[in-house]
């Protein structure tokens, strides 16, 4: 549903990733906790939340790798086969003046 869209599904989990780091921020925030325990708790999501994000970023900087040598390679094939039909064309029209009559 998010590809229909336009959002690519690292986008929808990086977005995810951080709305949970965020409301799990908030949530030890009002936990009655020590301020001590609180901080490293806070401490220790922040750091999981920022290996999660960049985990999720390779990802997708690899898939926007691959989607873009892909890409390249189809662009070259269709290159490939529309240099190769103007060739035939040309020689289908140079067969056919040289066919008909050059007196019309």
């Amino acid at each position: 549903m998010s590809e229909e869209k336009g959002i690519s599904t690292g986008t929808v989990l990086v977005s995810f990733v951080a709305g949970a780091a965020i409301g799990a921020g908030l949530a030890l925030l009002y936990a009655p906790k020590s301020g001590e325990k609180m901080r490293e708790n806070l401490t220790d999501l922040a750091e999981d939340a920022l290996d999660k994000i960049k985990e999720y970023t390779k990802e997708a900087q690899e898939k926007i790798k691959s989607a873009m040598e892909d890409g390249k390679e189809i662009l070259g094939e269709k290159k490939s086969i529309l240099a190769s039909a103007i060739e035939a064309g040309r020689e289908a029209m140079q067969k056919e003046k040289d066919r008909t009559p050059s007196s019309l």
